[in-house]
């Protein structure tokens, strides 16, 4: 049995999604609309199935479970995500992933503003975002670890794969970026990179599961070359700290 959302209050919704995964082990939600923090903080061994355009902080600090929107988000989904995964057909706002600690998201489309800003990773926890289409300004803001995949996929004639300061006060991760990018719109302390081998097999990874959840062509997206952007320097902002 289905809960449906329509225009509930999102903590009412999200009290009946915590009731229903108290005896099951996934939850479909249907006509979503706008409600926020859906999936906060979800265990491993959980889903939560969306249907709709979910609000703000959607799967905020998940904490090892799944998540599936069929629809569009809205800002700041995954916020500090410490593990697990989120699928969305379609869309979403600014601020995705931001903070992300561990954990994968995969997005059909395009995002907006600052996505993966802060992303991080220590040890064996390593986040990853793959974004279908192309992103906004401050894409990988102050990264410190992790890794984005820019597919750059059904770009309309004229649309740039990336806005402005892209990787702005980036200090650690990796960028992939598929096909020709706005150099100009690169931040200064980033160094364009030819992939290695071990590069390859990473990103070879993340991209078949992108075409597995939403059909796509392994073969036809690999076919066109990708870059790394990497930091020039762990320290960016260091000279700004500095005493004349």
């Amino acid at each position: 049995m289905s809960i449906t959302a329509g225009l509930r209050a999102y903590a009412e919704v999200n009290d009946e999604i915590k009731e229903t995964l108290l005896s099951k082990n996934k939850a479909v939600v249907n006509d979503v609309n706008g409600q926020r923090y859906i999936g906060c903080a979800l265990d491993e061994g959980r889903t939560v199935e969306i249907h709709g355009t979910a609000g703000n902080d959607l799967a905020c600090y998940l904490n090892g479970g799944r998540i599936i929107l069929y629809g569009n988000g809205q800002d700041a989904v995954g916020n500090t995500m410490g593990g697990g995964e989120i699928v969305v057909h379609g869309h979403t706002g600014d601020a995705l992933g931001y903070g992300m600690r561990d954990g994968q998201i995969y997005i059909r489309d395009n995002v907006c503003c600052r996505a993966g800003i802060h992303m991080k990773e220590f040890k064996g926890m390593k986040p990853v975002l793959v974004i279908g289409q192309n992103a906004g300004a401050f894409l990988g803001e102050y990264m410190a670890g992790g890794t984005i995949v820019l597919l750059g996929l059904n770009l309309k004639r004229g649309e740039k794969l990336f806005g402005t300061h892209c990787a702005s006060g980036m200090h650690g991760g990796k960028i992939f970026v598929r096909g020709s990018f706005p150099t100009e719109n690169l931040s200064p302390n980033i160094k364009v990179a030819s992939l290695t081998d071990e590069d390859k097999r990473e990103l070879a990874l993340y991209v078949k599961r992108y075409c597995k959840y939403f059909d796509k062509s392994y073969d036809e997206i690999m076919n066109n070359p990708f870059k790394k952007l990497i930091p020039v320097s762990t320290r960016p902002y260091a000279n700004m700290y500095v005493a004349n």
